[in-house]
């Protein structure tokens, strides 16, 4: 597995983790980065995910929810939730992850950890996202 497909795993786990109990330790990050036996490189870019998701939060969902279409960010799944704000925020965020990047990964975890259906909800709402607010277009 690539570094940073990863780095976002590792980051949807502990994304997950953090939206379901409200917390989110330093120390648990570590721990279950180590225990996934994470590269330095990976580990880091798994915190970078995570706390830019953090400190982010607010301005990510208004973009989730002004395009997810009769959906509140309460109604859906968790899993799905969670990918999205990891891809929003490479996307409107990170200069260094091309767009395309972004929703490839995002979909490809959707499919991986969601419904059968996360994959399609996950990429028409990054797509939209892309479209409006990206500062790159490849």
């Amino acid at each position: 597995m690539r570094k940073r497909t990863l780095s976002r795993e590792i980051a949807l786990q502990l994304l997950y983790e953090l939206d379901a109990t409200g917390a989110l330790e330093d120390q648990r990050i570590k721990s279950h980065s180590e225990s996934r036996r994470a590269a330095p490189q990976t580990r880091d870019y798994a915190r970078r995910l995570i706390e830019g998701v953090r400190e982010n939060i607010r301005e990510i969902d208004s973009h989730i929810e002004e395009f997810a279409e009769n959906w509140s960010l309460v109604r859906m799944p968790v899993v799905d939730r969670t990918i999205l704000r990891i891809a929003t925020y490479e996307l409107m965020f990170l200069d260094d992850i091309p767009p395309k990047v972004a929703i490839n990964e995002a979909v490809d975890l959707a499919k991986r950890f969601g419904g059968a259906d996360s994959g399609s909800f996950v990429n028409a709402i990054l797509d939209k996202i892309r479209a409006k607010y990206s500062k790159q277009t490849n």
